[in-house]
C-alpha cells in the first residue's frame, strides 16, 4: 500500500525497560541495528498493525507491553536513491510511519526473534534511550530524532527523568532534528586530507 505522494503506510515500536533502556535489535545478515518496523495492510489499523509487527518481530503479545504513548500523525523519511525501485508499477519512495512507545512487562524470555519462517533480527539488546537517534542509519535519523523527542515525555512517566534526561545537541541535527548531511562528508574529506589519505568508505 503506496500513498498518491510515494509514502507506504508504516508503523515503527520503541520497546521500553521499566528502567528506560529501549530495545535496539539488528538486521539479519546485516550490520544495521534498528528499532522494530512494518508496513500497514490496508485492512489495518495502526494500532492493529503494530500488534502484528511486534509479534512478528520480536515474539510478544500484547499481554506482554503496555502502550505508554504515540506520535501525533505521520513522520515521513524517504528512502535513499539505491533503495528506490524505479521499475514496480508503484514507485515507494519512502515511509510514512506512526511510532508507539510501548513498555516491556514480560519477562526476557518471552522475546524471540525466530518466530516467522523469514525473521527481521538475529540479534537484540537493551541500550540507552537516546543511542538510537546516534547508531541508525542516516537517512533514517531525523524520524529516530523526531519520534523520540515526542515520545520522551511518555518515557519519563515511567522511568524518571535521569534515565530519560533532554537529548544531548549533536551538531549533525539541525534544531528541528533533521541530520545536516553535508557535515559528516566535509568532516571525512578534511581528515582524509590532513592524514595524506582517501575519503574512508561509508561502509
Amino acid at each position: 500500500m503506496i500513498d498518491p505522494d510515494g509514502y507506504r503506510p508504516n508503523v515503527g515500536i520503541v520497546l521500553m525497560h521499566p528502567d528506560g533502556r529501549v530495545f535496539w535489535a539488528r538486521r539479519v545478515h546485516r550490520d544495521g541495528w534498528q528499532f522494530p518496523q512494518g508496513g500497514m495492510n490496508t485492512d489495518e489499523t495502526p494500532l492493529e498493525a503494530m500488534y502484528r509487527e511486534l509479534r512478528e518481530e520480536t515474539g510478544l503479545l500484547p499481554d506482554h507491553v503496555a502502550v505508554l504513548g504515540v506520535t501525533p500523525g505521520w513522520l515521513r523519511y524517504r528512502l535513499p536513491q539505491r533503495a528506490i525501485r524505479r521499475n514496480d508499477r508503484l514507485v515507494c519512495i519512502g515511509q510514512k510511519q506512526v511510532w508507539y512507545l510501548l513498555q516491556f512487562t514480560g519477562e526476557e524470555s518471552d522475546l524471540q526473534l525466530d518466530l516467522t519462517e523469514k525473521p527481521e533480527f538475529d540479534h537484540w539488546r537493551w541500550v540507552d534511550f537516546w543511542y538510537p537517534v546516534e547508531h541508525v542509519v542516516n537517512f533514517k535519523r531525523s524520524v529516530y530524532a523526531s519520534a523520540l523527542r515526542h515520545l520522551a515525555p511518555f518515557a519519563r512517566q515511567v522511568a524518571g527523568v535521569v534515565a530519560i534526561p533532554q537529548p544531548a545537541k549533536d551538531p549533525r541535527l539541525d534544531a528541528m532534528g533533521a541530520p545536516r548531511a553535508y557535515q559528516r562528508p566535509r568532516r571525512r574529506k578534511a581528515e582524509a586530507e590532513r592524514s595524506g589519505g582517501s575519503e574512508p568508505s561509508a561502509n
